[in-house]
């Protein structure tokens, strides 16, 4: 994949650092986004030029929507290094979590969640739009909770859920650009995601384990593999599809 360019929203951290590392040693240049952590994203610019590809980092929060035309303007300037107009892969990864009984989920976490889970992918996407090579791909992220229940999740796992929905109509829509849309639901990850309970708590952690197929609960790395795997060339005809990476979480 030498030479394509990816885009991944929450790149300085968890998830998206991983997927830029995998994409990188496959010698995939970086567009990342950090939302505050410059000192993270910086040291990740310098791990990806080791790796041999370009690289940079660029503010963004995905919660707020009036700032993606401008986002989308300094975008195409920091296309300008790579000697590029457009970009390839676009993955919408950066997102936080809400831990929350349906009964005491609050307005203002609802809003919260729909801003950066829904609205915020929704319309980056089509703000950048215009930056993405025709027959380029996109990944969206939604989770395991969006097909199995762990009290808590309603308002989180709602957002997923209407992700997956939004994924098959992007697929549909911009088939006459022939660009590829799918949605990766990873399942319970070792990360600082929500507080790092699946890495920290050990009774969690136990209890994943006990209920997924291969073991185990899932590492960072499984799912970078993961997303370097759906953007490689052989899954070109994979589309519209929703792929869950958790290991055979509740089968």
């Amino acid at each position: 994949m030498k030479g394509k360019i990816a885009l991944i929203t929450g790149a300085s951290r968890g998830l998206g650092k991983n997927a830029a590392l995998h994409l990188a040693a496959q010698g995939v240049d970086i567009i990342g986004t950090y939302n505050s952590r410059a000192d993270e994203a910086q040291a990740l610019v310098a791990e990806l030029q080791q790796l041999g590809v370009n690289a940079v980092m660029l503010q963004l929060d995905v919660g707020r929507s009036e700032g993606f035309a401008d986002f989308a303007a300094r975008v195409e300037q920091a296309l300008q290094s790579f000697q590029r107009p457009r970009f390839d892969f676009l993955i919408n990864n950066a997102g936080i979590g809400v831990h929350a009984s349906f009964a005491e989920t609050t307005p203002e976490q609802f809003d919260l969640l729909m801003n950066i889970q829904l609205k915020g992918p929704f319309f980056l996407t089509q703000s950048l739009l215009p930056l993405i090579n025709d027959g380029g791909r996109i990944i969206n992220i939604s989770s395991g909770l969006a097909r199995f229940t762990l009290p808590g999740y309603a308002a989180y796992a709602a957002m997923k859920g209407a992700m997956e929905v939004l994924t098959r109509y992007q697929a549909k829509e911009l088939g006459a650009r022939q660009i590829a849309v799918n949605i990766l639901a990873p399942g319970a990850i070792e990360t600082d995601f929500g507080g790092g309970a699946v890495r920290d708590n050990s009774a969690l952690n136990a209890m994943v384990a006990s209920n997924t197929a291969l073991g185990r609960a899932g590492q960072p790395d499984d799912i970078g593999g993961a997303l370097a795997l759906l953007l490689s060339p052989g899954a070109q005809w994979i589309n519209g599809q929703r792929i869950e990476a958790s290991g055979g979480m509740f089968l």
